[in-house]
């Protein structure tokens, strides 16, 4: 099976998998290399370091200049503008332009326009006419100029489970929907002289803790975290305000909202941790079982979930 050119567009291209269909008015230059199953519609121009995977989809109007590069999967709308050079000058081409990378599964919704240099993580979505000026984390929902996000999508059928104002009347403790993260109630006491949320350590902690950190004044916009431990667990109060908690144990993922001192959420090795939509006024108590350990960390989402599927 070879790849389908229309009589009105233009392959340049001997890199073009089986399967592939350039439409009308479309040029793709030589060097460009384009997978399986895609389908490249009218109008569309492909500039010669162009690299797309398979079963990727450019709709009519899209310009993809040197230096992109995309995952499979990958779904780029209609009229979607990218920029491979942050300074441009007529006549004045840069010696290497900057890589932007779509990675696997992420979609772009029509009239985005994407920054040059900047990664659009897997699976995550771009809405329509966003401005994309910073990379877009694994699994988000970002629109709006600039595009901050908005929130997470689910690899699974159903959308992330929103668990607010938690309550366990019955149990401290309450099992999420994800593998290794449990949320539990810490004792309140209450008169007219105020509240205060107190426990022993041992009642309340799954571990001993090694460590402490408080997170606060974080722009509404930012997002933390975006990591798993491989050996460090972690217990999560805010105890101030509110934010948002994503876990991820690579099957199901949860978003959770601690919006209340008294509520705590732990999180053990290889779930992958997301904090964003943090108030003005949020403090995010955070206890771990470990002492600070660089190599404790797994940053990259890809990376994560190759390990989790091991262990799996």
């Amino acid at each position: 099976m070879r790849h389908f050119v229309h009589p009105q567009g233009v392959c340049e291209s001997d890199s073009v998998g089986a399967g592939t269909n350039v439409w009308a008015f479309a040029h793709v230059l030589p060097g460009a290399v384009i997978g399986k199953n895609c389908n490249i519609c009218d109008h569309v121009f492909v500039e010669n370091d162009v690299v797309l995977g398979d079963r990727v989809t450019v709709k009519r109007g899209v310009q993809l200049w040197d230096g992109l590069r995309a995952g499979n999967d990958v779904f780029i709308g209609p009229n979607v503008s990218f920029t491979n050079d942050p300074f441009p000058k007529s006549k004045q081409r840069p010696a290497e332009f900057p890589t932007t990378t779509l990675e696997e599964g992420c979609s772009i919704g029509a009239n985005a326009t994407i920054l040059p240099g900047i990664s659009i993580g897997r699976n995550a979505i771009v809405g329509t006419g966003a401005v994309v000026t910073r990379s877009v984390p694994p699994n988000a929902i970002v629109h709006g100029n600039p595009a901050r996000i908005q929130g997470y999508v689910s690899q699974i059928s159903k959308p992330a489970n929103v668990m607010s104002h938690a309550k366990h009347e019955d149990s401290p403790v309450a099992v999420s929907q994800v593998q290794g993260v449990t949320i539990h109630q810490v004792p309140v006491f209450e008169d007219i002289r105020g509240r205060v949320v107190a426990a022993e350590m041992a009642d309340v902690l799954p571990f001993v803790p090694a460590r402490f950190f408080l997170v606060h004044s974080v722009p509404s916009s930012d997002v933390r975290g975006e990591h798993a431990h491989r050996r460090c667990e972690q217990f999560l109060l805010c105890v101030k305000g509110s934010v948002r908690v994503l876990v991820d144990d690579g099957l199901t993922r949860q978003e959770i909202i601690l919006d209340r001192p008294q509520i705590g959420i732990h999180i053990k090795p290889l779930v992958w941790g997301t904090q964003y939509k943090y108030s003005a006024d949020a403090v995010l108590l955070v206890f771990t079982s470990h002492p600070y350990e660089a190599n404790d960390y797994i940053r990259d989402y890809g990376t994560w979930l190759k390990t989790v599927n091991n262990v799996i």
